[in-house]
């Protein structure tokens, strides 16, 4: 079993920046590929980003593409997902996800997340 937690989210200005943790419990981080989701009020939830277990290959939403960067600190067992030049449309709930399992083809499908974090508010105001 594998718990997650997500910090760092909070209100800022279009343009600000944000940085968002994610903490897993376990000794097992580094058998895990590790993915941010998020879900604004009304829509679905929808693929972010994702990092690779060994290699540490991203992979993007290519609405965050350029601005967003996901990377893992296996020492701290902490995935993190810097956001830059945020824009009013980035706000949200924003979630951490693993799974033991990857293909490239289901990089953005949710149903294939394992293990959620109960999610952290970002806004971003105009």
């Amino acid at each position: 079993q594998v718990q997650l937690v997500e910090s760092g989210g909070g209100l800022v200005q279009a343009g600000g920046s944000l940085r968002l943790s994610c903490a897993a419990s376990g000794r097992t981080f580094n058998s895990y590929h590790w993915g941010w989701f998020r879900q604004a009020p009304g829509k679905e939830r929808e693929f972010v980003a994702t990092i690779t277990r060994s290699a540490g290959t991203t992979y993007y939403a290519d609405s965050v593409k350029g601005r967003f960067t996901i990377s893992r600190d296996n020492a701290k067992n902490t995935a993190s997902l810097q956001m830059n030049s945020l824009k009013p449309e980035d706000t949200a709930v924003y979630y951490c996800a693993a799974r033991r399992l990857i293909t490239i083809a289901t990089i953005d499908d949710i149903t294939k997340y394992d293990y959620w974090g109960q999610g952290t508010q970002v806004t971003v105001s105009s």
